[in-house]
C-alpha cells in the first residue's frame, strides 16, 4: 500500500456539524488530504467563512446550509452539491451534541427524567445521523462507491453519569454503524462502507463549562475524566484527523462496521 492510498484527490466529501469545533478539523483535514468539502450546518455565516477561506487558499468548498433533521433541507444540499461537483465520494455525519433536557443531575429524581428531552438529544444525534445518509448515501450508491463515517462516543462504551440521553443515542449509532455496514454489503460488496470514529473528551463549546473552570483549571468532572484518561490530558480536534482520513480514504477498503477509538487511552483504562 502506498502513501496515494490516504489521498481523497477528486472526492467529495460532506461534512455535517461543519460549523462546530470538530467539524472545523474535519474540513480543513479533508482539504489538506486533496478532497473537496461541502461544509454542512444551519450557521450561514461560519459555513460561508470556512468555504471562503478554503477557495482563497486554493481548496475546493461550498456551504450547504441545512438542519439535518429537515429532509428537504437536505435534498436541497445534495443538489446544491450535485451541481457544483456531480458527485459525492464520502459523507462524515459529524452533526450531533448533548443538550440540557438530555441531563440528569444528580440530585434530580430519576423517575421524573424529561422524556421529552431525552428524545430530543436522540433525535439530533440519531436521526440527525440516518437522515443524511439516506439522502447523500443514495448518491454513493448509485455510483456504487463511497465512504460513511459516523461520530460516536465514549458515553456509548461506559456508563457515564449525567449524559443519558447521549449515551443512548451514541449507543444506537455503533448499532447503526454496524448493521448499516453488513446489509450495504449484502448490496453493493466492497463498494460503500460505513464505519465510525469514537472520540474521547475534546473540549468543545457544549462541553467547555462542564470540565474546565473560567481560570484555565479542571473542574471535579474534568479531573475525573482525567483520572480515567491515560494520556492525562484533553484530545486536540486535530487528533481526529488521521483516523478520518483513513477511513473516508481507499487505506481502508477493506474496512467496514468497525468504530475507531481516538481517546487517549479512556476506553481501556480499568482506573487502577
Amino acid at each position: 500500500m502506498s502513501i496515494e492510498s490516504f489521498s481523497l484527490k477528486d472526492k467529495v466529501i460532506i461534512v455535517t456539524g461543519g460549523t462546530g469545533i470538530l467539524g472545523d478539523a474535519f474540513i480543513k483535514g479533508i482539504v489538506d488530504a486533496g478532497g473537496a468539502v461541502g461544509i454542512l450546518g444551519r450557521n450561514e455565516k461560519v459555513a460561508q467563512e470556512r468555504a471562503d477561506a478554503i477557495n482563497a487558499n486554493g481548496g475546493r468548498a461550498i456551504a450547504l446550509i441545512a438542519d439535518v433533521l429537515k429532509e428537504e433541507d437536505l435534498f436541497a444540499a445534495r443538489e446544491k452539491v450535485m451541481n457544483e461537483f456531480g458527485r459525492i465520494d464520502g459523507l462524515v455525519n459529524g452533526a450531533g451534541g448533548n443538550m440540557p433536557g438530555g441531563i440528569l443531575q444528580p440530585g434530580d429524581n430519576i423517575f421524573k427524567m424529561s422524556m421529552a428531552g431525552m428524545r430530543e438529544v436522540m433525535d439530533l444525534n440519531l436521526w440527525g445521523t440516518l437522515m443524511p445518509t439516506q439522502v447523500f448515501g443514495e448518491v454513493m450508491a448509485d455510483k456504487q462507491s463511497g465512504s460513511i463515517v459516523n461520530i460516536s462516543s465514549m458515553a456509548s462504551k461506559r456508563a457515564i453519569t449525567k449524559v443519558l440521553g447521549y449515551s443512548l443515542a451514541k449507543s444506537a449509532i455503533d448499532c447503526y454503524t454496524e448493521w448499516f455496514a453488513v446489509e450495504v454489503a449484502n448490496r453493493y460488496k466492497d463498494k460503500i462502507r460505513m464505519n465510525a470514529i469514537a472520540p474521547g473528551f475534546f473540549l468543545t463549546e457544549q462541553n467547555r463549562t462542564l470540565l474546565t473552570t473560567p481560570d484555565g483549571g479542571y473542574t471535579e468532572r474534568g479531573n475525573l475524566v482525567l483520572k480515567q484518561t491515560p494520556f492525562k490530558r484533553f484530545g486536540e480536534p486535530d487528533e481526529l484527523i488521521g483516523a478520518l482520513i483513513y477511513l473516508l480514504s481507499d487505506a481502508s477498503k477493506f474496512v467496514t462496521g468497525t468504530v475507531i477509538n481516538v481517546d487517549g487511552g479512556f476506553s481501556v483504562c480499568s482506573g487502577v
